[in-house]
């Protein structure tokens, strides 16, 4: 079980990784817990439940996409509470490769991410705590461009990158990123898919792993770790052999 940390934000925090990392932390100690998404009949529910185990709980319905929404949010957060960690954890999958969807895709999951790292990172720099830490989710997904979600591989590579580049820059001032790398986990995302799910994993049991990673100040916490020596295998291979295996694959819907 990982150290009780006292005030949390979690971006969509509605399902999926979300809702089980609130849940995780109410019941494992947590006092403040500030938690945004864009259904507000979802996020009222994990509020209610988070809430039965003793943690205060701000629910918040925002857009990551709103820039100036989310600065002023998570600015309002940490004068109730000072924030201890901050999930950049919203996302959204493509479906369809359309114009649409796609400029969706990268709005909400690179500048989501932006939109939440970027003034927790400066809270944290102007009022420096005892523990101060980012968690960027991406994704397996972004360890290699895939054919079958090329906007969504292409975002999550873009937020591993970027969480592995800002963990180096940011060690002077003391504060702890980490990066998440899930597999499958059950979401409102991986509902709709029809493609194999190999590993499978079930949120309350991801958030375990991520907590623990956390804890352990893990840099990357990828998992489950056979999907990871995979994806990490297919990443290094000559692109005229990965694209021949990736092409024989069935499509992500």
């Amino acid at each position: 079980m990982a150290k009780i940390i006292e005030n949390i934000l979690i971006t969509g925090a509605s399902s999926g990784i979300g809702e089980a990392l609130a849940e995780y932390y109410a019941q494992n100690g947590a006092k403040n817990l500030f938690l945004s998404g864009r259904n507000e009949q979802r996020l009222k529910e994990v509020a209610a439940r988070c809430e039965e185990y003793g943690a205060k709980i701000f629910p918040k319905i925002i857009d990551v996409c709103n820039r100036e929404a989310m600065a002023e949010w998570i600015a309002e957060c940490d004068k109730i509470a000072p924030l201890n960690i901050v999930f950049a954890n919203a996302g959204v999958s493509t479906g369809v490769e359309n114009p649409t969807n796609i400029y969706n895709t990268f709005n909400t999951n690179v500048m989501g991410v932006l939109n939440t790292v970027t003034p927790a990172v400066e809270l944290y720099k102007n009022s420096p705590r005892d523990k101060q830490i980012i968690a960027i989710t991406a994704s397996i997904a972004g360890y290699h461009g895939l054919p079958s979600c090329p906007s969504y591989s292409a975002t999550k590579a873009c937020v591993k990158a970027y969480g592995e580049a800002l963990r180096g820059s940011l060690k002077e001032y003391k504060i702890q990123v980490n990066i998440i790398c899930p597999g499958f986990v059950k979401s409102r995302i991986t509902d709709k898919n029809t493609c194999p799910m190999p590993f499978f994993m079930q949120a309350d049991k991801a958030a375990v792993t991520i907590a623990e990673g956390i804890e352990k100040n893990y840099s990357l916490i990828a998992f489950p770790w056979p999907m990871r020596l995979a994806v990490w295998f297919m990443s290094i291979l000559p692109n005229r052999l990965s694209d021949f295996i990736y092409a024989s694959l069935p499509h992500k819907v």
